[in-house]
């Protein structure tokens, strides 16, 4: 499928790129000008070497659980999470301390404030561990074609944990579809919501340990199957404008209903004001 066959969400109307700032401060040009135009980029050394390895430590215990309970199930399954296969662990900053600090650490924030702006919330967190005993794609989508946010442009941070590459299931995406703001999403039972089966002109984005691919809220990706013997581990964080709310209601009844501030405060907490980062309050 190309970019021109996509269509937009029903709440999705007049939407308008907002481009990033003209003067990064701590991104280059080059990177601002990719996420203005591909709509993301990578960074290979986000986070260091023993930060990474302490990190993974503290995610490994709380995605046992996950697993653990996952396999307590009939069927191993609770929506798009599976046993052997995928599992998500979310609001690990409600749990963690050394999370909560990775979560607002300066090295973010000053990409958060030059891609978002000078007041930046985290928005949501989560862990995704692909395993290799049910190897499948996770489909096709944009965050924002899961629960609409608005403003539509957020930002999200692909943290690797592990080496990413082709083989295990590192990210893909659609570059330059991210300008047309929200896609309209189908459920593809047991994948998750889908914006399009195929682009042509998708692109790989493989990203060692302690890096990251940085995107937009509004570029489609994907993550293949992990065909390797060993797990392949993300912890993604996104961040949002202060103010940012979550629309509710059902996209294809007609319009919103209510619209749910974000900023829940065990897990929705500054990371960046006036453009400089916040250290959070601990747990």
């Amino acid at each position: 499928m190309s970019n021109s066959a996509v269509s937009a969400h029903p709440w999705n109307r007049d939407f308008v790129w907002r481009s990033v700032t003209a003067s990064p401060a701590a991104l280059t040009t080059g990177q601002t000008d990719a996420f203005d135009n591909e709509g993301f980029f990578v960074i290979e050394d986000l986070i260091d070497p023993d930060t990474t390895d302490t990190v993974v430590e503290e995610i490994d215990a709380i995605e046992a659980e996950t697993e653990a309970a996952l396999r307590s199930f009939e069927d191993e399954r609770l929506m798009i999470g599976e046993a052997g296969a995928i599992t998500f662990s979310p609001h690990l900053v409600a749990r963690s301390d050394l999370l909560r600090r990775l979560a607002a650490d300066p090295r973010i924030g000053a990409l958060c404030a030059d891609l978002i702006g000078p007041d930046v919330n985290l928005y949501w967190d989560q862990a995704v561990y692909k395993k290799p005993e049910k190897p499948r794609r996770f489909p096709w989508h944009q965050d924002n074609g899961y629960t609409y946010v608005e403003p539509q442009q957020y930002l999200t941070v692909w943290l690797a944990l592990s080496d990413a590459t082709v083989d295990n299931g590192c990210p893909w995406v659609a570059p330059g579809v991210h300008r047309r703001g929200t896609l309209a999403h189908n459920y593809v039972d047991p994948l998750g919501f889908e914006c399009f089966e195929r682009f042509d002109d998708a692109e790989p984005a493989p990203v060692p340990a302690g890096g990251a691919v940085v995107f937009s809220s509004l570029t489609p990706h994907l993550t293949g199957p992990n065909t390797t013997d060993e797990v392949r581990k993300s912890y993604i964080l996104q961040y949002a404008p202060r103010g940012a709310e979550v629309l509710t209601g059902d996209p294809g009844s007609g319009p919103p209903t209510g619209r749910v501030s974000c900023d829940a405060p065990e897990r929705q907490f500054p990371v960046v004001r006036d453009g400089s980062a916040v250290t959070p309050d601990p747990i």
